[in-house]
């Protein structure tokens, strides 16, 4: 790959998708789109990328786009934001939801990992739920309908309790239940955009994850996206970032809420403006 390639990757990769693709990870990037190019019939990432510039396909540039996406996730990951989610949210919520019901949306869910944690959770507290996952990587959502792990991904963030009430092994593999199926809904959704039909249904959330998903955005998008995830979250919702992720400049919507770590509450600027 040259620096010509990667230059334009980069480019690739705000514009469509609002992500940043930092100079040192040129030899990832080309690791990551070998297999692309053999799944598209290519002898290799050069030929493949100067097909892309030559003769632009949407298909073809989302398929680079999607594996350049780190698609990193576990079950349960960073804890606290689970415990703070079950034990202290969800029970106040329901009781102020018509029904008891809280609507979820986990915003960039990959393969479906935190989805499924989250609908644990809220079936774990008995409280009704609707959880909407969304993501941009296509094969990502795939393998979350399927609800289908590996042993090593099945054990890493559940005890083995909570693995064997809520999945059961078929052949290699461990496939969630279906009742917890039945409160998820997957959609393709791109931050960047407006929110797909799946979201438009649900109004608006009581609760939204976006997690380890603003960290790796172009600084020049983010405030746009996360005013996007400002508009879906009811007014005393909570939207909840990765622990070390930080909004600083990026936006005036949010505040962080005071000793919990990657929580945040809108702020009463937007609390003003909604009125």
């Amino acid at each position: 790959m040259t620096p010509e390639d990667f230059d334009r990757l980069q480019s690739l990769l705000a514009t469509r998708a609002g992500y940043r693709l930092t100079r040192e990870r040129i030899h990832l990037a080309e690791h990551r789109l070998g297999p692309v190019a053999r799944r598209e019939g290519f002898d290799s990432v050069a030929e493949l990328l100067r097909t892309l510039w030559d003769q632009p396909v949407a298909s073809l540039g989302w398929a680079v786009i999607e594996a350049l996406l780190n698609p990193e996730t576990w079950f349960r990951r960073d804890a606290a934001a689970f415990d703070v989610f079950g034990k202290e949210l969800l029970p106040a919520l329901s009781r102020a939801r018509p029904g008891g019901r809280v609507r979820v949306w986990s915003a960039g869910c990959s393969t479906g990992q935190e989805a499924y944690g989250l609908a644990m959770t809220a079936l774990e507290a008995d409280v009704a739920v609707a959880v909407t996952a969304t993501d941009l990587n296509q094969r990502a959502l795939e393998k979350a309908r399927s609800g289908a792990y590996s042993g090593f991904e099945i054990q890493r963030g559940l005890t083995a309790r909570t693995m064997l009430r809520w999945f059961d092994q078929v052949e290699d593999a461990w496939v969630a239940r279906p009742e917890l199926g039945a409160v998820i809904r997957f959609a393709r959704a791109n931050l960047m955009d407006a929110p797909p039909a799946v979201v438009e249904d649900e109004a608006r959330f009581d609760v939204i994850f976006c997690r380890h998903v603003i960290a790796d955005m172009d600084p020049a998008r983010r405030g746009a996206v996360l005013d996007g995830l400002e508009r879906r979250l009811v007014d005393d919702g909570c939207l909840f970032l990765g622990p070390d992720e930080r909004l600083e400049a990026d936006t005036l919507a949010f505040r962080p809420v005071s000793g919990r770590k990657g929580l945040y509450v809108k702020a009463p600027s937007a609390l003003r403006r909604a009125a």
